[in-house]
């Protein structure tokens, strides 16, 4: 089977954003009257948007709706002033990302991070290679599993879904090629363990950026 497209996702995937959103979401609850995290409780909170990140953060007793709107506002504040202060793509990704262009895959990103700064993100620190389809969470773009915006960037591609790789470091990012047709490949290094991500349907975990190559390679063997 030969593969047309690899949509990725952004955080804990492509770009290593840990910090800046731990120090945003912090800033934001600590100004609305709540305690902070530790840097490393993020990586349960992020994955699922950013209403269910303020929500996971906020104290039980404090998830009501209105009390997650006031601490998404005030996190969007933080984040739209601090978004590219410690990101970095993770260590690899730049060879990746090069190899599969040089290759004529179709590239692209799916993101639950919402769609203004995804844009930014990519624009600012993926501006280097042609992604065909940049699409973060946003009204018409419902957050993963969902697999509208998966399906979206297949018909835009003119490619067929089975001919898709979706690479992603979280359950969500599994289910969503699995409900999209696509074939989920997991990453070793992002916010979500490895074993989790086998439990969601992996096909195959990566543990450095170019081993997705490696199947990719492997394809062309069996062909």
């Amino acid at each position: 089977m030969s593969t047309s497209a690899v949509l990725f996702d952004l955080d804990g995937t492509l770009l290593d954003t840990l910090d800046d959103i731990a120090d945003s979401a912090n800033r934001a609850l600590v100004a609305q009257g709540f305690v902070d995290h530790p840097k490393d409780d993020f990586r349960e909170f992020i994955g699922d948007g950013v209403q269910m990140l303020i929500r996971r953060a906020l104290p039980e007793a404090n998830r009501d709706d209105a009390t997650v709107t006031r601490v998404v506002a005030a996190y969007r504040d933080e984040y739209a002033r601090g978004w590219n202060v410690k990101t970095r793509p993770y260590e690899g990704i730049s060879s990746l990302l090069h190899e599969l262009t040089e290759r004529k895959v179709h590239l692209a990103v799916l993101s639950n991070k919402p769609d203004e700064f995804t844009q930014l993100c990519v624009a600012h620190y993926l501006r280097s290679w042609p992604f065909r389809f940049v699409l973060g969470q946003g009204p018409e773009v419902p957050r993963k599993p969902d697999p509208t915006g998966a399906r979206r960037i297949a018909n835009g591609l003119g490619v067929t879904p089975s001919h898709c790789f979706l690479v992603g470091d979280s359950v969500a990012d599994m289910a969503t090629a699995k409900n999209a047709g696509m074939r989920p490949i997991g990453v070793g290094w992002g916010l979500q363990p490895a074993e989790r991500l086998r439990q969601a349907g992996a096909e195959a975990i990566i543990d450095e950026p170019t081993h997705l190559l490696s199947i990719l390679d492997h394809e062309g063997d069996t062909r």
